[in-house]
């Protein structure tokens, strides 16, 4: 581990690590000003590459999100506490594409340098984006993809690479 990451933003990392699989989280890309769109993942990993703290995040080319992922420089993770489950449950099913599925929440958004994020978000990882790649569906295991059910049928995630900058 590179001796100048910061352990705020260590300890940052180890809490998604744990909280993404079970409490789900957001990643949101885009700028109040340019537009923007947040999803549910239930996905995500952390750790150091290039010698920088990264959080990775994996988002289906079908999703909104997708493309604003794309598009911007910079992408937020938020956490919050289990009282908006309801509401990470219902960014999770619905497309922003179909309209303004954050009114139907209970979150109120918020403009941050370079992103967004949300005011009852109890933690945001502000992302700057170092690497995007496309997974290669043939090279996903025949047991993840019949475990996945329908996932991965057509196309794989996109993996996104984003170094740890600042955590809110």
């Amino acid at each position: 581990m590179p001796t100048d990451v910061s352990q705020h933003l260590l300890d940052a990392q180890s809490e998604f690590v744990r909280r993404v699989g079970k409490d789900w989280a957001l990643v949101t890309a885009g700028t109040e000003a340019d537009g923007w769109n947040t999803m549910t993942i239930g996905w995500g990993s952390a750790g150091v590459l290039w010698s920088r703290p990264v959080v990775t995040v994996y988002v289906h080319p079908r999703r909104h999100t997708h493309q604003f992922l794309l598009d911007n420089d910079r992408f937020t993770v938020q956490l919050f506490d289990n009282e908006h489950k309801r509401d990470l449950g219902i960014l999770g099913s619905k497309s922003g594409r179909d309209g303004d599925k954050v009114a139907l929440t209970s979150l109120t958004p918020r403009a941050i340098e370079g992103g967004m994020t949300f005011e009852q978000a109890t933690t945001t990882l502000v992302c700057r984006k170092l690497y995007t790649h496309r997974m290669v569906l043939d090279e996903v295991p025949a047991t993840v993809r019949e475990q996945l059910s329908g996932l991965y049928t057509e196309e794989a995630h996109t993996v996104f690479v984003g170094e740890l900058v600042d955590v809110r």
